[in-house]
């Protein structure tokens, strides 16, 4: 039983977490890897794409996975880092709340999704996950377990800390702000010409919050081709006007979008939409064949299943072996998510339809909830409306360029010249110089100093590109 009036971090002097036990724990699991030894979190499921070294020491943090408290009335949450969001939504749901951005996948888990960022549908109007966080307590490198907050002595590793990935330290408890939830969501799938009529489009809905007088609450879209975009829209509702659709089983969410111009789905199915088929990944591994989704058993159909595939394939190399006994050149791996200003979607789909050619990719509109705050290590500009771009196949690499990693540079640099930015969940290959210009390197570098003098974990630069 969650308790629906408890005390929040924010209402806790800062010593409160260095006589909680599991904190206490926690630092003494860190304190007990010898030092110069890399340190790793040890979970049990990953939502990340690049290639990392074995790590000689993990920590284990678990103790910190659940909710603890609901405040109904306050709309706040005190929340484990390790709880993945699943597991979060299900508990806020119950009380009639969601939090105000929850990522695509299952299994993201909160600490993950703020240290690493994350983004979904409401991300026009609620910006990023780490937005509505309130206080954190995060273990540091030197051992110590601290509350961060906008306004104590650690505000600048409450502001530093998203998109640090592990580098300055976990968090071990976060406080959340969450909305009201109605128990279902209206879907409207609006077609699309092209990239410039959808961009439009969407700045319509990001000024007006609204589509032809009905209020919009989801937003988010998948580019099927040049001229075949579906936006959609989500709106809560009390009483669906159908009956609910169900893509947990035998139907596939991405499929629909095209196919009818309007969906209902419950509030955790709508949460979830996107993960029973890891998007459209799924198709990878036959899960879309009619004749074998019949027999796929339906727990097994959700993302971190899927995830477990591709980490066997990546050991024992599977596909390339494959591509090879029927004389097929090598793939490169392209798994990315990159956010480029409205202004310029028009030029990067062009750009990405003329050099990389995979299809569907994912669009979602996100702006800064809070125009006056600066979040260092990923910047956006204030009131510029931006739109996140998903994509996550594989292309050949084509005879003259045997090395991996060509087309992902090409979309880097594309990016950068679009002034826009990409996530560090997968593969980068930035230099150190242009890595530091684009993710707040000098200000990185005093919070590193101040909070992991020691270098316990390692830098952020050494984990998103060099595979630590």
């Amino acid at each position: 039983m969650i308790p629906a009036r408890a005390p929040l971090l924010t209402e806790a002097s800062s010593s409160l977490p260095r006589v909680d036990p599991r904190a206490r724990a926690a630092a003494a699991g860190l304190g007990a890897i010898p030092a110069g030894q890399p340190v790793r979190l040890a979970k049990r499921t990953s939502n990340l794409f690049r290639a990392r070294r074995p790590a000689s020491s993990e920590l284990d943090l678990s103790s910190f996975a659940g909710v603890e408290v609901v405040d109904r009335a306050r709309r706040r949450a005190v929340v484990g880092g390790l709880t993945t969001y699943e597991d979060l939504a299900s508990t806020t749901v119950q009380h009639g709340l969601v939090p105000l951005c929850v990522p695509q996948l299952r299994t993201i888990t909160l600490g993950g999704a703020v240290t690493g960022l994350g983004i979904e549908a409401a991300s026009f109007r609620n910006g990023c996950p780490h937005e509505s966080v309130t206080a954190m307590e995060i273990l540091t490198g030197t051992g110590d377990v601290i509350l961060a907050t906008p306004d104590n002595e650690h505000r600048g590793l409450f502001f530093g800390f998203p998109n640090s990935y592990g580098s300055l330290g976990y968090a071990l408890r976060l406080e959340i702000e969450l909305e009201p939830a109605a128990p279902y969501v209206r879907l409207r799938h609006l077609r699309q010409l092209n990239a410039a009529t959808a961009s439009d489009t969407i700045a319509r809905i990001v000024a007006d919050r609204a589509w032809q007088g009905t209020a919009v609450d989801y937003l988010d879209g998948t580019v099927f081709g040049p001229g075949s975009i579906v936006l959609t829209l989500g709106t809560y509702t009390d009483r669906p006007d159908q009956v609910p659709s169900d893509y947990t089983g035998r139907h596939i969410y991405y499929k629909s979008l095209n196919q009818r111009p309007h969906d209902v789905l419950s509030m955790e199915d709508y949460l979830w939409r996107w993960d029973t088929d890891w998007f459209w990944c799924s198709r990878a591994f036959g899960a879309q064949n009619p004749l074998i989704r019949t027999v796929w058993p339906r727990r097994y159909l959700r993302s971190d299943a899927y995830w477990k595939l591709v980490a066997l394939d990546r050991r024992f190399d599977v596909a390339d072996r494959i591509s090879a006994a029927r004389g097929l050149p090598p793939r490169e791996r392209v798994v990315q998510d990159i956010e480029v200003p409205l202004s310029r979607l028009e030029e990067f789909l062009s750009f990405f339809h003329e050099q990389v050619g995979i299809s569907p990719v994912w669009i979602c509109p996100l702006q800064q909830r809070d125009p006056d705050r600066r979040w260092p290590l990923y910047e956006f500009e204030a009131g510029t409306t931006y739109v996140n771009v998903g994509f996550w196949s594989t292309v050949p690499r084509p005879d003259g360029h045997p090395e991996d990693g060509r087309v992902n540079r090409l979309i880097e640099d594309e990016v950068t010249r679009l002034d826009g930015r990409k996530s560090l969940y997968s593969t980068a290959y930035y230099s150190r110089e242009q890595f530091d210009a684009l993710y707040g390197g000098a200000r990185y570098a005093a919070l590193k100093s101040r909070y992991d003098p020691q270098g316990r974990f390692p830098d952020m630069y050494s984990k998103t590109v060099g595979g630590a």
